[in-house]
């Protein structure tokens, strides 16, 4: 097969791969890189195997040298997620782990990473028909984050998950409360343990998170200052950075402050806890918990709709607007 010149990088060649019974399987280029090794570029057809070939003769001749060498997808995703543990939240690394283990590496772990293409992630996003839409590109901006590492590391040229057409996220239905159903669920939380938290999710819209990471430490005259969030993780429930990674200061009314005041007050006889709403040991509260015996079945004493408790952020957005 004739060779094809590259361009101060030497020649690159095209030959067709055969089995042990002479029939073609795909095709091999071979070309210098800018250091006279020997490089490989493979594909199943002659037409792509070209197009891969002069590619990388181009990229060689910039000086760009890639070398994913054997890595699978597998070892390299494996080995990308042990080198992100502790620089991202921890139930994002879970999130990651998960959409490698279960769906990333049984669909093309034993692929080679150089070898991972556009028409292998499409047809994997085309199989999940089980999953939402939200959860397909959570899928993929993890493949994605994973393999721009990948290309940081001259591993890879390109990121072949750039561009890839997604399906539509359908948005979230928001059930927030008027301000007469707002102050029925108060009323119908008036004495319960939580009454307090219920007062700054819809008076100051704090995420379930936030609130149940309030420490008493936080509190420092009319100003609260949120800090952490409480997350539930593998591990269990963890504090971690606040969303926005910077926290902010809420400068509370005085119906506010006496409400945490005499949630205070009702904390004497419990055992001692830096958390402002801790569970009755004093341990951080389990957000199940905090769902099913005291929101559900205060939004059923109330006679509310069951919503879900971050409509009380939007409860908090509505009544300001």
């Amino acid at each position: 097969m004739p060779c094809k010149k590259a361009k101060g990088n030497g020649q690159g060649s095209v030959y067709p791969r055969k089995n042990k019974d002479g029939k073609i399987t795909g095709y091999l280029g071979a070309y210098y890189g800018p250091y006279g090794k020997r490089r490989y570029v493979s594909a199943k057809s002659k037409t792509e195997c070209e197009r891969k070939l002069r590619a990388a003769m181009v990229d060689a001749e910039k000086g760009l040298e890639f070398d994913a060498g054997k890595i699978t997808v597998g070892q390299y995703l494996n080995n990308w997620l042990t080198g992100i543990k502790g620089t991202v939240r921890q139930r994002t690394w879970e999130r990651y782990e998960q959409f490698v283990r279960v769906h990333l590496v049984p669909a093309f772990g034993g692929i080679k990473l150089g070898n991972l293409s556009r028409a292998h992630l499409k047809t994997l996003y085309a199989s999940k028909t089980d999953l939402s839409p939200t959860t397909i590109r959570h899928l993929h901006a993890a493949i994605h984050k994973a393999l721009d590492e990948a290309v940081a590391d001259n591993l890879i040229p390109r990121n072949v998950a750039t561009n890839i057409k997604l399906p539509k996220m359908r948005k979230k239905e928001i059930h927030p409360l008027n301000p007469d159903q707002a102050k029925a669920f108060l009323e119908a939380a008036r004495g319960d343990r939580y009454e307090a938290l219920y007062v700054l999710a819809i008076h100051y819209g704090l995420r379930r998170g936030e609130l149940l990471g309030l420490k008493w430490s936080d509190l420092q005259g009319n100003s609260l200052q949120v800090r952490r969030t409480m997350s539930e993780a593998r591990v269990g429930r963890i504090e971690e950075e606040t969303k926005n990674g910077k926290g902010r200061r809420i400068e509370l009314s005085e119906k506010a402050v006496e409400a945490l005041r005499s949630h205070r007050r009702q904390q004497v006889g419990v055992k001692d806890s830096e958390y402002i709403f801790p569970s009755t040991t004093g341990t951080p509260t389990n957000s199940s918990n905090l769902m099913y015996r005291s929101f559900k079945p205060t939004l059923k004493r109330a006679g509310l709709p069951q919503i879900r408790f971050h409509d009380l952020r939007h409860t908090c957005a509505t009544i300001r607007s």
